[in-house]
C-alpha cells in the first residue's frame, strides 16, 4: 500500500491531469454502477434464500441449504464466460430464437450480455453466497422470542420477518455485502471479457497496452482507497455484528411450514440461484469442452495444470507457514505491536491483486535495477530482473492478498486451544518451538488443512496479480482460459475452466458438510397462534382474553 501511495502521489501532476480529463470519470462511475448494483443484488438474493432456508419449512429445504453455497465454486470470470457463450448473438439462446420465429437479426431486442448489467448479474450470481452463509448464520442465532411477540401483537409474517429479523441480522447482512463489494471492485476477468471499463481493467491497460507505469500506479491508488473505505466499512459491522451475537441462545426458532403454491414458490425462489449460478453454466461449460473435441487429460494442458498447481501448492505452503508465525507471536505476546502486525498483514484481502501486483512490481523492480547496476559496476556481472522475473515475486503477492484467509485459519484453530495447555507443556519442559510442534499443530490441523485448501484454490482463481506478475512462458489455467476467451475462442476456454471449477468445488464441499452439521435443535412446539404464518392475526378482544 505504501509503494502503491508513494508512487501515486510522487508522479507528475500532468499525469492526473490527464486521467481526470480522459478516463477517470468513466472508470469511476462504472466501478459506481456495478457496486450499487452488486450491492442491492447480493443483499437481496443472499437474504431472501437464506431466511426461506432457516425459517420456513417446505420440500427440499436442507437440500437447498448445502446446494445454495454451490456458486462459490465458480470464478466470475468463468461465468462470463458460459453466458457469453450461451447469450450472445451466436449462442444457442438467440440462434434457438431465430429459428423458431424466423427472424433476422435486427428483428427483435435481446438485452446485451457485455455489458454493465450483464456484469453485475454474474458477479451476483457468484457473490451471493458471501451474504447468504452470514445472514443465515444470523438468523440460526436469533431467538425465536421476539419473532414470536411481533406476531404476537398483530403483525404478519412478513411485517415481522421486516421489523424484527432483518434489523436483528443487519450487521450480518451487511457484513456479507461489503465481502461482496471487496470482491467487486477487485474483478478483473469479468469486467475484461464484457468490455466494461472500471479501476482493475483500466491498471492492466495502464500499464500493458500503453506502458505508461505511472498512470497505473496513480489508477492502483485511486482503487485502493475505494478498498480502504470498504474496509473500513465492514470493520464497524463486525464490530456491529459482535454486539449484537454476545447472547447466543441455545435453540433454534421451529421452522414455519409451506404447503401449495407457497411451498413451490419457496422451492422456485431457492432453484433459481443455484441453477442460474452452478447448474446452467457448469452444463455450458461441458458442452463447449464436448464440442471442442478436447480433454483435459490432454498433453496440451498438463503444462498448464502442473503451473496451477505448483504455484498454488507453495503459495498456500508459505502463506499457511506465515499465517502460524504472525498468529503464534500474537498468542506469545498479545501485546499491541503484535495486534498491528496481524491486522497489516490481514488486509491484503481486501486489496484488489492488480493493486497489489503494481505494489509489489514498483519497490521489486526498483531493488532488481539498483542490484544489476551494482553488481555490473563492482564485478561486471549483470544479474538482470533476479526478483521480478521469478517465481518469488508472484508467491509473495498472494501471500499478502490471501493472508487474511489463512490466518482466519489458523484463530479458528488456536481458539480451541485452552491457555492452560501451554502452562501444562512448559511444566513439563517443552521449549516454545517444541510446544507449537508437538501440541498445538496437531490439535490445529484440520483448521490448518482447511485453510490451506481455501489459499490454494483461491490462488488457482486468481488472475489479475497472476496476469501482471507472472514470469515470462508461465501461464496458469486462470491465465490460459483468459487468453482463449479474449480470442474469442470460447469452446477452447471451457476446458481448462472446467478444472479451475472442478477444484473450486473442494473447499465447497467442506463448507457444505459443515452447514449441513451446524443447524441447532429446536423445539417441535410453537404458539399455537404461530402455527400457520400465513393465518390472520386474532382479533384484538381475543388476544385480550
Amino acid at each position: 500500500m505504501v509503494a502503491v501511495a508513494v508512487s501515486a502521489l510522487g508522479g507528475s501532476l500532468d499525469v492526473w491531469r490527464g486521467l481526470a480529463a480522459t478516463v477517470l470519470p468513466r472508470y469511476a462511475w462504472t466501478t459506481v454502477q456495478l457496486v450499487v448494483l452488486v450491492g442491492v443484488g447480493t443483499a437481496l438474493v443472499g437474504t431472501g434464500a437464506a431466511w426461506l432456508v432457516t425459517i420456513c419449512q417446505f420440500p427440499g429445504r436442507r437440500l437447498f441449504e448445502v446446494l445454495l453455497a454451490l456458486p462459490l465454486a465458480f470464478p466470475a470470470y468463468v461465468l462470463a464466460y458460459a453466458y457469453t457463450d450461451l447469450l450472445d448473438h451466436p449462442g444457442a439462446v438467440q440462434s434457438g430464437l431465430r429459428a423458431l420465429t424466423g427472424w433476422g437479426p435486427r428483428d427483435y431486442w435481446f438485452p446485451e450480455i457485455r455489458s454493465v448489467g450483464g456484469a453485475a448479474i454474474m458477479l451476483i450470481c457468484v457473490l451471493y453466497p458471501y451474504v447468504y452463509l452470514l445472514a443465515r448464520a444470523a438468523f440460526l442465532r436469533q431467538s425465536p422470542t421476539a419473532y414470536f411477540a411481533a406476531r404476537t401483537l398483530g403483525h404478519s409474517p412478513w411485517s415481522a420477518f421486516f421489523r424484527v429479523s432483518i434489523p436483528m441480522a443487519r450487521p450480518a447482512i451487511a457484513g456479507g455485502v461489503v465481502l461482496a463489494l471487496m470482491e467487486t471492485v477487485a474483478d478483473f476477468g469479468t469486467v475484461a471479457h464484457f468490455g466494461v471499463q472500471t479501476f482493475a481493467t483500466g491498471i492492466y491497460q495502464a500499464w500493458f497496452s500503453m506502458g505508461d507505469r505511472a498512470a497505473a500506479a496513480q489508477l492502483a491508488f485511486c482503487l485502493l482507497l475505494v478498498a480502504l473505505f470498504l474496509v473500513f466499512i465492514e470493520r464497524i459491522e463486525r464490530g456491529a455484528r459482535k454486539h449484537h451475537e454476545a447472547g447466543r441462545r441455545i435453540e433454534a426458532m421451529a421452522p414455519h411450514r409451506l404447503d401449495g403454491w407457497r411451498a413451490a414458490g419457496a422451492i422456485a425462489l431457492c432453484a433459481l440461484p443455484v441453477l442460474v449460478g452452478f447448474a446452467i453454466p457448469l452444463g455450458v461449460l461441458l458442452d463447449m469442452a464436448i464440442d471442442s473435441g478436447q480433454s483435459p487429460f490432454s498433453d496440451r494442458y498438463a503444462g498448464f495444470i502442473t503451473n496451477s498447481l505448483a504455484v498454488s501448492f507453495v503459495a498456500a505452503l508459505v502463506t499457511m507457514g506465515g499465517a502460524v508465525i504472525i498468529g503464534y507471536l500474537v498468542r506469545l505476546k498479545p501485546g499491541r505491536t503484535a495486534h498491528f502486525i496481524k491486522t497489516v498483514a490481514g488486509m491484503g484481502y481486501a486489496i484488489p491483486g492488480g493493486v497489489i501486483a503494481v505494489g509489489v512490481l514498483v519497490p521489486m523492480a526498483g531493488f532488481d535495477n539498483a542490484l544489476d547496476a551494482f553488481m555490473e559496476a563492482r564485478f561486471g556481472i549483470s544479474t538482470g530482473l533476479l526478483i521480478t522475473g521469478s517465481m518469488a515475486i508472484l508467491v509473495f503477492a498472494y501471500m499478502v492478498r490471501f493472508m487474511a484467509v489463512a490466518l482466519s485459519s489458523f484463530d479458528t484453530g488456536m481458539s480451541q486451544i485452552k491457555p492452560n495447555m501451554d502452562a501444562v507443556s512448559r511444566t513439563l519442559g517443552c521449549s516454545t518451538g517444541r510446544m507449537l510442534g508437538r501440541v498445538h499443530l496437531p490439535l490445529m490441523k484440520a483448521s490448518l488443512l482447511t485453510g490451506g485448501l481455501i489459499v490454494f484454490v483461491d490462488v488457482m482463481k486468481e488472475l489479475p496479480a497472476t496476469l501482471i506478475l507472472r514470469p515470462f512462458n508461465f501461464d496458469t489455467l486462470a491465465v490460459q482460459a483468459y487468453r482463449l476467451a479474449s480470442d474469442e475462442r470460447l469452446a477452447q476456454a471451457a476446458v481448462p475452466s472446467l478444472i479451475i471449477v472442478a477444484f473450486g468445488l473442494l473447499p465447497v464441499v467442506v463448507m457444505m458438510r459443515t452447514i449441513a452439521r451446524e443447524r441447532p435443535r429446536h423445539h417441535s412446539e410453537i404458539p399455537a397462534a404461530l402455527a400457520d404464518p400465513y393465518a390472520a392475526p386474532e382479533p384484538e378482544e381475543q388476544r385480550a382474553v
